[in-house]
């Protein structure tokens, strides 16, 4: 599982498909398919330059946690992220007040890509809606002001809104998707969101209901 997350190309289509299979049918969250549509949204990230790398490093290290999981001697326990919460929470594996003995639980650590995902979902949505002169600059901005600048201290949020400044245009966007022209990357991220958005939603309910949501 632990290949890198930079040396294939992106591509939309091939996140669609990982992100279809992420969810089984009892509705629960495979967590291999959820670092490999990871890695896929990283090399999203990286095919346009160092402007996320505050974002997409820190997923890279948050990947290789789960990866390190999933291979060791407990990795059937971390097949799914509800057995996951499961085994972590009776093994009591979580800071649940303050950080301790276990700053990198399973649960901590796919918290923070959760968080992430609830970003890159709000922008591919303005993405897919906006206008073809819309600026991408303020998409961002406002999709990372409604997800992840809560979680973030004032000197990290400050340093997003300048690199936010520097993204290129819809068009160098959709280029990078490698889907095909405009119409057709709006249509394959009209099917895709809705799926990123089932996974994010179904794992928000579940950390919700365990209380898990501000794990420090």
């Amino acid at each position: 599982m632990a290949g890198s997350t930079d040396d294939q190309e992106f591509c939309l289509r091939e996140v669609l498909d990982v992100f279809k299979s992420c969810l089984t049918e009892n509705k629960e969250v495979v967590i291999d398919n959820y670092v490999a549509g990871w890695r896929g949204l990283v090399r999203f990230m990286n095919s346009l330059g160092s402007v996320f790398s505050f974002i997409s490093k820190d997923a890279v290290s948050k990947i290789q946690v789960m990866v390190n999981y999933r291979n060791g001697k407990n990795g059937e326990q971390y097949a799914t992220i509800q057995s996951m919460v499961t085994y972590e929470l009776e093994s009591e594996l979580v800071d649940l007040a303050k950080r301790g003995s276990f700053p990198e639980s399973g649960c901590r650590t796919l918290l923070r890509l959760h968080r992430a995902l609830r970003w890159l979902q709000l922008f591919l949505e303005r993405l897919r809606t906006s206008a073809a002169d819309s600026k991408t600059s303020v998409m961002c901005a406002d999709a990372y002001n409604e997800s992840l600048a809560q979680h973030h201290p004032w000197i990290v949020r400050k340093a997003a809104g300048v690199a936010f400044c520097a993204l290129p245009g819809r068009a160098t966007f959709f280029e990078v998707m490698n889907v095909g022209p405009p119409e057709q990357v709006v249509a394959m991220l009209g099917d895709a969101l809705p799926l990123i958005s089932e996974v994010y939603q179904v794992t928000e309910d579940l950390y919700a209901k365990h209380n898990l949501l501000n794990l420090p």
